[in-house]
């Protein structure tokens, strides 16, 4: 189980990343659009007093479960331990366990 303070921050990120989006989006298109140096410049200045945390390069993703960064599997929203333990289970449907 990953700590409550490790979750909570990642929580607070994907807050962050839904409130500026819009904001970002805009601001990235102007600079993009930019003809003058000087403009340009003006509009980074403005993007990077936004908050670092939102930035969707920031966000990592975690286990729905656990809260565990790694061995994250995409399709499931879970990590490689509960994927094991939930398929056994038989709570996933679909998965089972292969053998050769």
């Amino acid at each position: 189980m990953a700590k409550k303070s490790m979750i909570q921050r990642e929580q607070k990120r994907q807050r962050l990343v839904l409130k500026y989006a819009q904001k970002r989006q805009t601001l990235k298109n102007l600079i993009k659009n930019a003809e003058f140096f000087e403009e340009k410049l003006h509009l980074h200045r403005k993007l990077q007093q936004l908050p670092k945390n939102s930035a969707t390069v920031r966000l990592h993703n975690r286990c729905l479960i656990t809260g565990r960064p790694k061995g994250y599997f995409r399709d499931f929203g879970l990590s490689r331990n509960m994927l094991r333990q939930l398929a056994h289970e038989g709570v996933l449907p679909g998965v089972t366990k292969s053998s050769w």
